[in-house]
């Protein structure tokens, strides 16, 4: 079977919590995670700009770094970077043949009673490209929660908690203490933890945690002045050093407290400020508000907001951009809490048009429009079952439009855009 198709089939399985699985595995790989530093990035939002800022930061201080994160938007091997590219899809191949192999002995054997899922699988791929490829240090973003997620085998130097926001309730609790908890799972005995701004009752949870374990607590705002100028130029000062202004590649006023985690994180493990700085300014992250301009002066403004606090950053985004309000397009899974999504989204935007996003999970639109119009029931609405159909839609509404609520569906719209079937 393709390696590619053998690791899809494996998405049915679903999410299963616990680290037994890779336990086994990695013991059986040699415990690739062992071959190199590594650096663990939790956080409800967040997590995946902190962990571009700090591989880019790393490479820019001549590291030979790597960074997994989860999910990719439109190609798998977006998940595994190293030197700052994508790994090569032999080399993926390869590496998805030998875990495989070893899982197949596991299960022979009855170490393993049960098929590791699709990410326990690509989290075992990724530790092991890594080694192959001779990296000096890997910056790990945790794929849900903390404690049980299959990322929390490995003994990071440093590790940090971006943010506690509602997400994945159903997995993590229902009560920011109860997230904060789960995500706290990740701090370690004696290992330094970097923590974004988050609510009290978040923040004792976690101090708990690193009380337990013997963590260091850097809060990162603590001492840290940041002046926001023109554009993308801030001025930042912390406790260590004072970066005078310095520009930040990633868009957004939210985006400033991701960079003052990666900031006090570098700083931690002793990152050179010039390094940092070029960190800030290289770092790119696709589909958080990423802006695509065509020839004809249209835009397309792309972002992964897809639970309520990320839609707020949005929704704030697009107030502040002054501009005729845009047509959303818009998708998400069913498992989200979809009316606080659309709450903080509807008001910043002029029309929208519902579409599904191609994955199992992804709500009805029919659905999505009823919801739309109980919350704002003079808002324009189109219905487009394919997220290609609701491009061409939102492209007739008006020249400017924003695609949000699902990372899948950015994905879809991606290959859309690449096939040149809803490009202007």
């Amino acid at each position: 079977m393709d390696p590619l198709a053998y690791l899809f089939g494996l998405e049915p399985i679903g999410i299963k919590f616990g680290l037994e699985n890779i336990e086994a595995l990695v013991a059986s790989l040699g415990h690739p995670e062992r071959a190199y530093k590594t650096i663990h990035i939790a956080g409800t939002n967040g997590k995946g700009s902190v962990t571009a800022i700090v591989d880019t930061a790393l490479a820019a201080a001549g590291h030979r770094s790597a960074r997994y994160t989860s999910p990719h938007l439109v190609d798998i091997r977006e998940r595994f970077v190293i030197g700052g590219q994508p790994v090569a899809a032999d080399a993926l191949g390869r590496a998805i043949v030998d875990v495989r192999a070893h899982i197949d002995a596991l299960r022979a054997a009855g170490t393993l009673s049960v098929q590791p899922t699709f990410f326990e699988v690509t989290t075992a791929v990724a530790f092991e490209l890594f080694r192959r490829a001779g990296v000096d240090i890997a910056v790990i973003e945790v794929g849900l929660g903390g404690r049980l997620d299959a990322t929390n085998v490995v003994s990071p130097d440093a590790t940090a908690i971006t943010s506690i926001a509602f997400d994945h309730e159903q997995y993590l609790g229902h009560s920011l203490r109860a997230i904060a908890g789960e995500k706290a799972g990740t701090i370690k005995p004696g290992v330094p933890v970097v923590v974004g701004a988050v609510t009290a009752d978040a923040e004792e949870a976690i101090e708990r945690v690193a009380r337990e374990r013997g963590a260091p607590i850097v809060r990162a705002w603590d001492g840290v002045t940041v002046d926001r100028r023109r554009g993308s130029q801030l001025r930042l000062r912390t406790p260590t050093h004072d970066y005078g202004e310095v520009e930040l590649a990633l868009a957004g006023a939210h985006q400033i407290g991701n960079a003052v985690v990666a900031v006090r994180l570098l700083e931690l493990i002793g990152v050179p400020a010039a390094a940092i700085v070029e960190g800030l300014a290289r770092v790119s992250w696709p589909g958080r508000l990423e802006l695509r301009r065509f020839p004809d002066g249209r835009e397309m403004l792309l972002d992964a907001a897809h639970n309520p606090a990320g839609a707020a950053a949005l929704a704030s985004y697009l107030h502040e951009s002054g501009d005729e309000r845009p047509v959303l397009v818009f998708s998400a899974m069913r498992d989200k809490d979809l009316d606080a999504v659309l709450r903080a989204l509807l008001p910043a935007v002029g029309a929208v048009v519902v579409t599904r996003a191609s994955n199992a999970r992804a709500a009805d639109p029919t659905e999505l429009a009823e919801r739309v119009r109980a919350i704002e029931p003079a808002l324009p609405i189109v219905v487009a079952p394919v997220p290609r159909d609701a491009i061409a839609a939102a492209w007739q509404l008006r020249p400017r439009i924003v695609v949000a609520g699902s990372i899948f569906l950015l994905g879809d719209v991606l290959r859309a855009i690449d096939e040149g079937s809803s490009a202007p």
